[in-house]
């Protein structure tokens, strides 16, 4: 949808309700916060609620700080684990209460940028699928009027898209990451914003220690994860594609401490693959005969993964499991692929080696 015909689908919204609440990502406020509609419901004079969603991804140290700081009444939840509804539920109540003195029935118009998780919103305020959800960004198609109690509406629209920039676009989820003909460009800008805001979030989530360029960080993602094209070069536009759909889908955020996922595994074994990549080593034993040493020498209660394509294989080690089958388990829900022969080592904590296709 071009920005123009959004932003009329947005005014007549606005217009429409009788009180507006914008929906915003918890993770990227100030990408996700849009200043033009603000303005806009404030010039109709009408109430303006901002709802943080995805608020368990974000520390809540930051939660309150910002709330402090906002000129607009602010409440943060987390609609997938319905956390935080309640309190979203008695400030529209609290909001509308003064307009339901005048008026029989009150419509609260809500609006956001795609994918930041207007319906699920709706739908846990309604108590059941009212609006039908999807992972797929700018799946609403048209306006709906849903009853959220006798006397207070919801008025669900489509997601606004205030701006041409495509990149920004992406960013913020509007875009499916895996639809983007050129994902390399947004990827960098990404990568650019997460160093201005918060660089400790790539270290943390991908063990990347040392910081060069943009493109530098995406050729090491691209190594970790195994993504190497024919010319045994890193991928970069696969390695693009996925970021931006680790960072739309929620995998990875600026704030990772603050989850399990920090502690779910790290990326390691780059040394060694690229052994076994220089040797095509491509069956288990022979890697294990190889590298056992190196590999039992970092086994503990870490999990640690390394992948790498080869040729039309992938390879990948996974260690710090009591049982192999969680290594397996992990290596393929990472790739995407079916292990087609695997071996298993350690005492205590085990490791597995894999060849998947």
């Amino acid at each position: 949808m071009k920005a123009r015909k959004a932003w009329g689908i947005t005014r007549e919204a606005v217009e429409e309700g009788d009180m507006v609440v914008e929906v915003i990502d918890a993770r990227d406020p100030l990408g996700t916060r849009n200043r033009k509609l603000e303005r806009l419901v404030q010039e109709e004079g009408k109430p303006l609620l901002i709802v943080m969603n995805k608020a368990d991804l974000v520390p809540k140290e930051w939660v309150e700080e910002y709330k402090k700081k906002s000129e607009i009444p602010v409440v943060f939840i987390s609609a997938k684990n319905r956390k935080g509804t309640g309190i979203l539920r008695r400030e529209i109540k609290r909001l509308a209460k003064p307009l339901l003195e005048e008026k029989e029935r009150v419509e609260v118009a809500i609006i956001g940028y795609p994918n930041v998780g207007k319906s699920t919103i709706i739908n846990t305020l309604k108590g059941k699928k009212a609006v039908r959800t999807a992972p797929i960004p700018g799946y609403t198609k048209g306006k709906q009027l849903i009853r959220l109690s006798k006397r207070i509406w919801l008025l669900d629209s489509p997601g606004v898209i205030p701006i041409d920039d495509f990149d920004e676009l992406v960013i913020k989820g509007g875009f499916p990451a895996d639809k983007i003909e050129e994902p390399v460009k947004p990827a960098l800008k990404l990568i650019s914003r997460i160093l201005k805001t918060r660089k400790e979030a790539i270290t943390e989530r991908f063990g990347i220690e040392e910081f060069g360029s943009e493109e530098e960080i995406l050729r090491k993602l691209g190594e970790r994860r195994g993504l190497i094209n024919a010319g045994r070069e890193v991928d970069l536009e696969e390695t693009a594609r996925w970021l931006l759909r680790e960072w739309q889908t929620g995998r990875f955020t600026l704030f990772g401490t603050e989850g399990k996922k920090k502690d779910r595994f790290i990326w390691d074994f780059e040394d060694i693959l690229k052994g076994v990549e220089k040797d095509m080593l491509l069956d288990p034993r022979g890697i294990l005969w190889k590298y056992g040493d190196e590999l039992k020498n970092r086994l503990d209660g870490r999990k640690r993964v390394g992948i790498m394509e080869i040729e039309t294989l992938t390879v990948g080690i996974a260690t710090g499991f009591k049982k192999c089958d969680g290594g397996i388990k992990l290596l393929e829900e990472l790739t995407g692929k079916s292990v087609i022969a695997s071996e298993c080592f350690g005492k205590k904590w085990k490791g597995v080696v894999a060849v998947m296709e």
